[in-house]
């Protein structure tokens, strides 16, 4: 065996593999179905995502808060000249750099959606840690300082490190509680230790400061969520839009290639077909005929007339089967010359007169005068031709009619009508007897089966036209079948115009 046959047995061979991918789709669908169906957002994946904003905006915003400890510090150290606020500052530095340390480290080795809540346990506990040094920052006093500035320096440092821990931590669910909530104690604690009016100030100030922030941060990171929301699912429908896209279209492709394969095969296997059966049909008629001597059993007679019709109506399938093959595999070339329509109508209508006048068929035509030449293929339209009206003998009942026409169309084409009064066929099973195959209930119930294939070579034939096809039927009514071809195929000389001219009249002079 060669290696093209190789190849075209690889072809036919199952993809086990495709239950593999069937798989990992159905998976990622639920996975993708489960999501869209959580509203709140709470889904350890979804949270994995929440927690990767937070750690971009903490490592890009990762220089504000050594800036505000520096001038937190700075102006703490000229006000007190107390050397403490660089052990504070240096305290302070120090917690926040655990905290970018291990915020980059989460970044360098990535997130896994199990991690998620012990990583979010870490990132909570270096807020805690940096909320120690503020709670620090808050229990410092100056004796030396006189008036208010002190206390107003105070608040207004630990209200911008609110703000700026707020902007930081927005997407860590309740990192801003968890950060200034030892800052609160720390300042309540000082309060009731020494309740003066602008300690109790202060604690109450920052008290519902973070109270506020934490309201407005939590307000905030809900149109967040929803938008992160709407973009993972987004990105998750398209994810599996893609899939299913390349799914189908893997399997549209090969099922294209497999009918390319069977239109290219049956068209290229016309002669090996067609050859046995010709010698079968040829030997039965010398047979039936007993051309070579009589047949001593009649009973033999009539099998080789059997055998005759049977070869005659299984090459008629061949035909037909082989025919819509050669236009699927793109290898029926028309034969285009000048032809008259009516004289095609009128040699189809004597080929189906004698099966018509069996059934008591009338068949009558209606053709317009002086139609000219089309250009088309004769022996394609004879066989739509043939093909319409040997529908219309089949399924009319006995003393049916059947009306044939030959005119022009609105457009200025030309148009093949073949009408008869037989059952009909249903609205709804048009487009099965259109389709290859196809036969409708009244066809499969008929003594005279066929292969379903006729109207989709009439079909077929007609595009290779550039013409259209157009069946209209009610039931117990009757069937049109109509053929059309395009005004360009129409072959028509027009006459010259010839100029007129006007000559004016001449004007009587009176005297």
């Amino acid at each position: 065996m060669g290696p093209a046959a190789s190849n075209t047995t690889d072809k036919n061979i199952v993809d086990r593999s495709r239950s593999h991918r069937n798989r990992a789709v159905s998976r990622a669908v639920r996975v993708t179905r489960e999501r869209l169906q959580s509203s709140s957002g709470t889904s350890p994946a979804f949270e994995r995502e929440m927690l990767v904003l937070y750690i971009e905006t903490v490592l890009h915003g990762a220089l504000m808060m050594p800036l505000l400890i520096f001038v937190v510090a700075g102006i703490g150290l000229h006000l007190t000249r107390n050397p403490t606020y660089i052990v504070w500052g240096i305290l302070a530095l120090s917690l926040h750099a655990i905290g970018v340390l291990l915020t980059r480290h989460a970044h360098r080795r990535g997130l896994v959606t199990e991690e998620v809540r012990r990583w979010q346990r870490y990132f909570l506990l270096a807020h805690i840690l940096m909320g120690l040094a503020w709670a620090v920052f808050a229990v410092q006093d100056c004796d030396s300082c006189n008036g208010s500035a002190f206390d107003f320096y105070k608040g207004t440092a630990l209200l911008v490190a609110l703000c700026v821990t707020t902007m930081s931590a927005l997407m860590l669910r309740n990192a801003l509680l968890y950060a200034f909530s030892p800052c609160v104690a720390a300042l309540a604690v000082s309060a009731i230790v020494d309740p003066d009016p602008i300690a109790v100030g202060m604690a109450a100030i920052v008290s519902l400061a973070l109270v506020f922030l934490a309201f407005i941060a939590q307000r905030q990171r809900r149109p967040n969520t929803q938008l992160l929301s709407f973009q993972s699912e987004k990105d998750d429908l398209i994810a599996a839009l893609e899939v299913a896209k390349s799914m189908s279209d893997e399997a549209r492709r090969r099922a294209e290639e497999a009918n390319l394969a069977k239109s290219r095969f049956l068209a290229s296997m016309s002669h090996e077909l067609r050859t046995p059966l010709n010698a079968i049909l040829g030997f039965s008629e010398v047979m039936s005929t007993e051309v070579l001597g009589p047949l001593n059993n009649p009973i033999y007679k009539e099998y080789t007339a059997d055998i005759h019709s049977s070869g005659k109506h299984l090459l008629n399938l061949i035909n037909e089967i082989l025919d819509l093959s050669r236009i699927e595999a793109g290898r029926y070339d028309l034969t285009e010359e000048a032809i008259q329509l009516v004289d095609v109508c009128d040699d189809c209508i004597g080929m189906v007169q004698l099966r018509a006048r069996a059934k008591k068929i009338s068949i009558t035509h209606q053709f317009e005068n002086d139609m000219p030449d089309v250009w088309a293929d004769e022996k394609a339209i004879r066989q739509v031709v043939l093909n319409l009206l040997s529908n219309a003998v089949k399924f009319t009942a006995q003393g049916g009619e059947i009306r044939v026409k030959v005119g022009w169309t609105a457009g200025g084409g030309q148009y093949i009508s073949i009408r008869d009064n037989g059952p009909g066929i249903p609205e709804e099973e048009i487009p099965i007897v259109l389709s290859a195959f196809g036969q409708g209930a009244i066809a499969i119930k008929s003594a005279e089966q066929g292969t379903g294939l006729g109207l989709p070579i009439v079909q077929a034939i007609l595009a290779k036209h550039n013409g259209e096809f157009i069946l209209k039927s009610k039931l117990r009514e009757g069937t049109e079948a109509i053929a059309i071809l395009p005004a360009k195929r129409v072959l028509q000389s027009l006459p010259p115009v010839e100029e007129i001219r006007t000559v004016a009249p001449r004007r009587r002079s009176f005297a």
